[in-house]
């Protein structure tokens, strides 16, 4: 197999795309568009976004210190793009994409309802990076779409039709091609 020799650059792809909800009390809530997301740890739960500190949900996550991290199903897949293209100091993208904003007994800010997953998030570190600064968060709690629930009160995430970004383009996740352990099950 033949190989290229590049720059160095990011190309870890790819990567769960997530709609970050923030917002400064007596305004208007505010969406941007993360794909610098990940897990941490898992006791206690952690995650941590990435954002470029010109980003205008960038100065609400430093002032209030929370967020929350909302999936991003096929179903919101425009509203997902819009909201990464658009700033929310010229718009209100709750409105522009018609999304309701959902507001549970863990924070003020709002998840957003279309959403199959809201993860409610406290910061806990601060990283400046360069171009982004990474919010390393507590994850204080969870909603999910009943709509997602089996009928033996599982939810099936699967089936939420969530949505990858792999440069510069989004895919819906397709076929399981096995879980974990699998490959040294007898």
């Amino acid at each position: 197999m033949a190989k290229q020799n590049w720059k160095p650059g990011n190309m870890l792809y790819p990567l769960p795309v997530v709609m970050v909800s923030c917002k400064r009390e007596g305004e208007k809530p505010n969406i941007v568009t993360v794909a610098w997301t990940g897990t941490v740890c898992s006791d206690p739960p952690m995650l941590s976004i990435s954002v470029r500190p010109e980003r205008y949900s960038h100065d609400i996550i430093e002032e209030t210190g929370e967020f929350v991290v909302n999936l991003v199903g096929k179903d919101l897949t425009y509203a997902c793009d819009y909201c990464g293209v658009r700033s929310g100091r010229d718009t209100d993208k709750f409105a522009d994409m018609k999304l309701t904003e959902y507001v549970s007994e863990f924070m003020p800010t709002p998840a957003i309802n279309e959403s199959p997953v809201n993860i409610y998030c406290k910061v806990r570190k601060t990283e400046r990076l360069g171009s982004h600064d990474m919010y390393i968060a507590e994850v204080v709690g969870v909603t999910v779409d009943e709509a997602y629930m089996d009928e033996k009160g599982r939810f099936v995430l699967e089936d939420a039709g969530l949505v990858a970004y792999s440069h510069g383009e989004y895919f819906e996740l397709g076929e399981k091609l096995g879980k974990f352990g699998y490959s040294v099950k007898k």
